[in-house]
């Protein structure tokens, strides 16, 4: 990938409203040259979407966790992520290597909502779960070196 796109893809990461224009003026190129390098990046799966980030407290989400779950029987098959995707509650879902098969990311409004979602994960997917309440997060969602 040559630099001027890895410049351009570390500014859209860190303000994904950014214009062509002021990319332009942060890169040095043509406004019509960022548009084209932007598109292309977008088209080899380099830029897969932009998205507001919310945060979980103003939306009434304070209470994040993650859930590692493995399967109950180890014979069954490998599917939690299917079975669990309609459980809007999860953010992400992780494979993982180690004791437990996946790690789930959850944001939920309170314990009792993170104790009914405990259940319908154990019932979803037929797995035992182990749970990490976060007390505080510093920092997330950070840009990856580029």
């Amino acid at each position: 990938m040559e630099e001027i796109d890895r410049q351009i893809l570390a500014l859209l990461a860190d303000d994904g409203r950014m214009s062509f224009t002021d990319l332009a003026k942060e890169t040095g190129l043509s406004v019509s040259a960022v548009h084209q390098r932007v598109r292309r990046l977008q088209k080899r799966g380099v830029i897969t979407g932009f998205a507001a980030q919310l945060d979980s407290r103003e939306i009434g989400l304070p209470l994040t966790a993650f859930i590692s779950i493995k399967p109950i029987d180890p014979a069954a098959p490998d599917d939690a992520p299917e079975r669990l995707a309609h459980l809007q509650a999860i953010e992400a879902c992780h494979s993982v290597a180690g004791d437990e098969s996946y790690i789930l990311k959850v944001r939920v409004a309170s314990p009792n909502e993170l104790e009914d979602l405990l259940q319908k994960i154990r019932a979803a997917a037929n797995v035992a779960t182990r749970t990490t309440v976060v007390l505080s997060t510093p920092w997330e969602a950070r840009r990856p070196p580029l």
